[in-house]
């Protein structure tokens, strides 16, 4: 699957980090039932995987008030926001800077989708003790259907990235050698009251960075209209929909 280059990914992040939080609603919730899933454990020391601004950190050393905990993430300006007492690392999740065998707890919300799965989940199951675990939130194929559906018939660039199919995540976790692999799905839908507060909502968050096939020049404003005609036949009373398909999966090593 193509993704950004990793210096597109911490460019993009550097400069939402003022912006994630007031449009990170979704995101927030999927965090949340996340941690509603976790089985009763009491990790030692844990990983936040692409901590973003820390908002998982709060809750997870709640539950977990006797453990290490680590915040990690590509974007050092996001790190700056974390408030939470934990121990702060700039880093790649398909390169994590710790030992084998280190952690119990690795959590990770909305950030693997901007790796390489198997390789992120390969470092996952690296630095996991035995019987450590794996809570994950992904998303699947059907996010941003809208925005495709929208520029469908406008031009040929891509506009969201390629996700992996619960299928295709339950194989590579198997692969790995994760025990039980139960992956599930749900489904979350932000709406917006019209098309360029959408778009901005979608950069304030950071997910505007495509990789290879993406839209390098201005749109024009002949292609936003037809687009924003197009994404119209999808209002619903609530305003313009966009759906976020997430995929959770807990497993242990």
């Amino acid at each position: 699957m193509t993704r950004p280059s990793k210096a597109r990914i911490r460019q993009s992040f550097e400069r939402a980090a003022p912006t994630y939080d007031s449009a990170a609603d979704i995101q927030r919730r999927i965090c949340t039932q996340l941690a509603d899933g976790l089985p009763a454990i009491a990790p030692a020391r844990l990983l936040d995987a692409g901590c973003g601004t820390g908002f998982a950190q709060a809750d997870l050393l709640a539950r977990f008030p006797e453990a290490h905990a680590v915040a990690l993430d590509l974007s050092p300006a996001m790190l700056d926001r974390v408030s939470a007492p934990c121990c702060r690392i700039a880093g790649d999740l398909e390169h994590l800077p710790l030992a084998d065998a280190s952690l119990d707890l690795y959590w990770s919300s909305l950030a693997v989708q901007w790796c390489d799965l198997a390789t992120a989940l390969r470092e996952a199951h690296r630095t996991l003790r035995p019987a450590g675990l794996v809570a994950l939130a992904s998303l699947g194929p059907a996010t941003f259907h809208e925005l495709r559906h929208a520029f469908a018939e406008v031009d040929h660039y891509r506009h969201t990235l390629s996700f992996h199919s619960v299928d295709e995540i339950r194989k590579i976790a198997v692969n790995l050698g994760f025990a039980t692999v139960n992956p599930k799905k749900g489904t979350k839908i932000a709406h917006y009251a019209d098309f360029k507060t959408l778009l901005r909502a979608v950069k304030a968050i950071g997910a505007n960075q495509l990789g290879d096939g993406r839209r390098t020049s201005l749109m024009s404003r002949a292609t936003f209209l037809r687009a924003e005609a197009a994404y119209e036949q999808l209002r619903t009373p609530a305003g313009l929909p966009l759906t976020y398909d997430v995929i959770y999966l807990y497993t242990s090593k």
